[in-house]
């Protein structure tokens, strides 16, 4: 290799060094932000539960106990609540989806039985209303083939809703 080579390449090695300390020098404060800012972040956008938000928290600190030290702040402030985060949950995914699926979602967020336990008894009194207006939503009509109501029936079913009140809107009754 010639010598000018080796001088060209050193040159732009020495640019390109330059242009990186140029890039992080000028940071945006979006890059910045501190571990808490970034979780008041997240909380204004929507409620998150614990373990949701650890996920996204994680990537970004440096320890864990900088992460827990930093959930503390948030329930201390009380930004941070699995209670709201489940009221929230709940009155987002309801309208659409069965008592099983939403107990099953909020076991993945890890909230307490308790917690669970209080939203689903709330849910119970409308969940045939909730499985009807899905289903007529989506069907309109009492399937006359063995084959429409298989479908009419894994589709309540995959949404969540229980197999007796899927079996009560198949065959035709109404929330009436």
């Amino acid at each position: 290799m010639s010598q000018y080579l080796v001088r060209k390449m050193k040159s732009n090695l020495q640019k390109i060094e330059e242009h990186l300390t140029q890039i992080e020098s000028n940071r945006s404060p979006k890059e910045t932000i501190s571990l808490l800012g970034r979780a008041i972040r997240y909380l204004s956008y929507r409620d998150h539960s614990e373990v949701e938000l650890i996920k996204k928290l994680k990537p970004h600190a440096d320890s864990d106990e900088q992460l827990q030290v930093t959930l503390q702040k948030l329930r201390d402030k009380q930004y941070l609540s699995n209670e709201r985060f489940a009221d929230s949950f709940i009155s987002r995914k309801s309208k659409n989806f069965g008592m099983n699926r939403l107990s099953q979602e909020m076991r993945q967020h890890q909230l307490s039985q308790p917690i669970i336990q209080k939203q689903l008894q709330e849910l119970k009194t409308t969940e045939f209303e909730r499985a009807f207006a899905v289903w007529e939503k989506k069907f309109g009509s009492v399937a006359t083939e063995q084959r429409d109501l298989a479908k009419q029936m894994r589709f309540l079913v995959s949404r969540g809703f229980d197999l007796e009140i899927v079996y009560r809107i198949v065959r035709g009754k109404t929330p009436d």
